[in-house]
């Protein structure tokens, strides 16, 4: 249980904040909450009472006091970011202690461990704004949105920021593949199948292989094809609490797993090719995601079918038109990756798309 009491939540600021401090004489208490902060990857400062330096109080990102401490506090300066946390159910006398030290929650365990997990993460995190994420999806087979989903994605790292590109297409062949990177160490997605919960972003982070200066999920070489929507949904908020740019390359399908990824994106772009069928195509895809995802964009690319332009698909498709997108020679027929060449066509239209774009969770 977790009850809130009229304060507004400590501020944060973006970057690894440290972990909280924790006022308890209790040792079963103790136990519960460093297993917790270990939980969510923090490293907490112990005391018994009010600590002597002044400013381990104060500057602390959260401040988790034991039930049995409230009495030996009363007389700390009041500050947001205080947690009374207790035990007993029934004890009607917690609200008055929690009053009295200014906290901002009271919280009772264990029915509040994963509140009060998240919230330990949430301090040792950091918490910024969101990664701008982008989806890319094909309107046809072969559309070349794995292509611009890696462009994106370089140039996106390139000007310096935190990028994440995440391979959320099974059948696709892996993107490590087309960065040159399917050796790179590091996890792919299938060990994030049983993730459920909170997932750490910075664990996440450090986790995956980097290639050409950004964090790729992809995916192994196993037999491995679907994963919960659950995973997903963990996952993917941990890519984005990391600040920055998220680059997500979509399957031609949607499923829960899909559905999932489309909920938390900020923008989709739809490659469609200029010919009918794919325009044919693209309408059917862009009905589906539109279900779930409020700002879809068509990108178009050529050659084009007689009387048909980038401007006309995207009037055929009632989408608003990003561009036309380049062609440049595929990194699979010994080209380098695509977008990797700052000075080449692709390379400048994704400059373009994150400058009409801006990317506001920073995240460098």
């Amino acid at each position: 249980m977790a009850g809130a009491i009229t304060h507004d939540r400590p501020p944060t600021a973006e970057g690894r904040q440290g972990g909280p401090l924790i006022v308890t004489e209790d040792a079963e208490l103790l136990d519960d909450l460093l297993r917790l902060c270990a939980a969510a990857g923090a490293r907490p400062e112990v005391h018994h009472g009010i600590p002597e330096r002044r400013d381990s109080w104060e500057a602390a990102p959260l401040v988790l006091v034991g039930d049995d401490a409230a009495l030996r506090v009363r007389g700390a300066s009041r500050r947001r970011g205080v947690v009374l946390v207790g035990r007993d159910q029934d004890d009607s006398g917690v609200w008055r202690r929690a009053v009295e030290i200014g906290a901002d929650h009271v919280l009772m365990l264990p029915d509040g461990e994963q509140w009060l997990v998240d919230r330990i993460a949430d301090v040792a995190e950091g918490i910024g704004r969101p990664a701008l994420t982008v989806g890319v999806l094909g309107g046809r087979g072969g559309a070349g949105a794995s292509t611009l989903a890696c462009a994106l994605a370089l140039t996106s790292a390139r000007q310096g920021r935190r990028t994440l590109l995440v391979d959320a297409d099974p059948l696709g062949g892996g993107l490590d593949v087309l960065l040159g990177g399917e050796a790179a160490e590091g996890l792919r997605w299938p060990a994030f199948a049983a993730s459920r919960g909170r997932v750490g972003g910075g664990a996440l982070e450090e986790s995956l292989p980097e290639l050409h200066a950004l964090r790729v999920l992809s995916w192994d070489r196993g037999d491995a094809v679907t994963i919960p929507p659950r995973a997903v949904r963990a996952v993917l908020a941990a890519a984005r609490r990391r600040g920055g740019a998220v680059v997500v390359d979509l399957p031609r399908r949607i499923d829960e797993g899909v559905a999932e990824v489309l909920s938390q994106l900020d923008v989709g772009v739809l490659v469609v090719p200029g010919d009918l069928r794919a325009i044919a195509a693209a309408g059917r895809m862009a009905s589906a995601a539109g279900m779930v995802l409020r700002d879809l964009r068509v990108a178009v690319r050529g050659p084009f079918a007689p009387g048909l332009d980038d401007r006309e698909v995207a009037r055929l498709l009632d989408l608003p038109l990003v561009g036309e997108v380049p062609e440049e020679p595929s990194p699979l027929d010994g080209g380098p990756p695509p977008g990797s060449v700052a000075r080449g066509p692709l390379a400048r239209f994704c400059t373009a798309f994150w400058e009409r774009i801006p990317v506001e969770g920073g995240g460098v």
